[in-house]
């Protein structure tokens, strides 16, 4: 199966097939409005504004399955989107990343780039697996999604050629994006 076989539904209900993006590099995240991470919105942004043109898409899943950060509804996510962060790359309606009800997209995703670990070496990581210790163990076990802003970078093959976990920001992407444009 290639990631091209999979689409989502946008936060306007209109469907959308991933191989329309064949031939472009992709990042693929799953998003939440009301989280600490929401202010990747703005590197993911910034990202899709320098190399859109290059080939890059990005596109945005919104999920409301850790901790409820994910409220609201498909208009209401979008407007904050776009008023808070300018956000102008796709959004998918609202989706599950883990569990037994998530998005085959996702499932396809943690096949092909399973959790390695956050990188307790640096303070974000080392928060993320404490904050998870102790609060939500279960979170961390398996390949599943761990919090909201995981993301993953395709090339234009469709290869999943990365995955970075929550504390890993957009900006520290740039080398591998660079290398698969």
């Amino acid at each position: 199966m290639k990631i091209y076989e999979f689409g989502f539904k946008d936060t306007f209900q209109e469907e959308v097939k991933l191989s329309n993006f064949k031939g472009k590099v992709m990042i693929i995240a799953n998003t939440a409005s009301k989280c600490g991470f929401t202010p990747q919105y703005e590197g993911l942004q910034e990202l899709y504004e320098k190399y859109n043109d290059k080939g890059l898409e990005i596109i945005g899943f919104p999920c409301n399955q850790f901790l409820d950060q994910e409220p609201g509804d498909e208009k209401e996510i979008q407007s904050f989107c776009k008023l808070n962060y300018g956000v102008s790359f796709p959004l998918s309606e609202k989706v599950e990343v883990r569990g037994e009800n998530k998005d085959p997209l996702f499932a396809y995703l943690v096949g092909e780039k399973g959790f390695e670990g956050f990188d307790t070496n640096t303070e974000g990581g080392a928060k993320m697996q404490g904050f998870l210790n102790e609060n939500l163990p279960h979170l961390l076990e398996g390949d599943d999604i761990k919090w909201n802003f995981t993301k993953f970078l395709v090339d234009r093959d469709g290869n999943v050629v990365k995955r970075y976990e929550s504390p890993i920001s957009p900006e520290e992407m740039v080398a591998d994006i660079e290398k698969c444009l």
